[in-house]
Formats: structure tokens, C-alpha cells, sequence
């Protein structure tokens, strides 16, 4: 299923999901041919993965290097119209664990601000993240690599410690939601 009709069928939890997911689908359906590209400099598609371990208690997080933060997995859509490929692909290109249980479909949608910054000796501007994130289940036991390109480390974090390790203010809303939302 493509990320319009997705996104369409998604059943907003409050007011905030409401309004994003109207203007996520307003702007989706103006720039659907060029949205799901980065090139798209304003605004495009992305796609996040919350990864979780079978006891649903600890959640398996990058080191980024970019925001300096630990932080969940994932990426751009790159021209993919099916953002849980992207989410699963950037889950396993970014933590190396191959085997990947999807929970349910989209777990959350956010418009997410990013700040313009450098990356790869270049200036990107600051821009808007139309973000689906998705959830899965790995073992502990998986093997763990870390993707030096665009991380510092890769680890199991305990869900009662997100908040000790994220630095970004503005993420630990988003992954409480999510987090709630996974274990109820």
C-alpha cells in the first residue's frame, strides 16, 4: 500500500495526529510525485522505526551523529512509496539485526522541524520531516553493528531511561507516545 492511502486509513489518536495528518495529506496529494524525495527541500517523506525487544521494556536506539542524541532509526522514503520498507530498511542498515517483526501499521504520525545543519561537508536548510513511524520486535540476542556513516553507537535501552539518553526535548513527547501506545 502506497503512503497516501495509508496515511489515509490511519485513525488519528488526538487532536494533534488530526490536524498533522490534514496537513500531511493536503500537501501529499499537491506534491505526491515529488514528496517522497529529498529534493523536495521544504518538506518530504520519512520514515521512523521504534524497535523493541520481546519484553516490550527496552527500545534499540542509535547514537546519531547529526543531533548528538539517541534516538530511534530511520530515513528518508528516497522515492519509496511504502514508508514501512523504508522504515524496516533503515532499522536494519542502521542497528545491522536482520530479523525484524513488524507490530502493527503506523504507530504515529508527526511533522517533525529540522534544523538546518551540515552533512557530508554540505549546508542543508532547515526543513519538515512528514514523518510514519512503525514499530517492531527484535531479540537482544541479535547482532548488533554500528553504521559509522551516520552513527556513534547502537544499543538496548531500558524504556524507564529514554529520557536519560535522548537530548532532544522536543522527541521524548513523540516516543512516550509511541511507547504507550506499543504497550497497551
Amino acid at each position: 500500500m502506497n503512503f497516501l492511502e495509508e496515511i489515509k486509513l490511519y485513525q488519528p489518536q488526538g487532536e494533534q495526529e488530526k490536524r498533522q495528518k490534514e496537513i500531511m495529506l493536503h500537501y501529499i496529494v499537491m506534491f505526491y510525485d515529488t514528496i517522497s524525495y529529498r529534493n523536495s527541500m521544504l518538506f518530504h517523506m520519512t520514515a521512523s522505526a521504534m524497535i523493541f525487544n520481546e519484553n516490550k521494556d527496552k527500545i534499540l536506539m542509535i547514537y546519531h551523529k547529526i543531533y548528538h542524541s539517541w534516538s530511534w532509526v530511520g530515513g528518508h522514503a528516497d522515492g519509496e512509496t511504502d514508508l514501512q520498507k523504508t522504515a524496516l530498511r533503515e532499522a536494519q542498515e542502521e542497528t545491522g539485526v536482520s530479523q525484524l517483526k513488524p507490530l502493527k501499521n503506523i504507530l504515529s504520525l508527526d511533522i517533525l522541524t529540522v534544523e538546518g545543519h551540515d552533512k557530508n561537508k554540505q549546508y542543508v536548510c532547515p526543513h519538515l520531516h512528514f514523518n510514519v513511524t512503525y514499530g517492531f520486535i527484535a531479540s537482544e540476542k541479535s547482532t548488533l553493528i554500528v553504521n559509522e556513516k551516520e552513527t556513534e553507537g547502537v544499543k538496548w535501552i531500558p524504556i524507564s531511561e529514554i529520557c536519560d539518553y535522548c537530548n532532544e526535548e522536543k522527541m521524548i513527547p513523540i516516543y512516550q507516545k509511541i511507547i504507550k501506545r506499543v504497550r497497551s
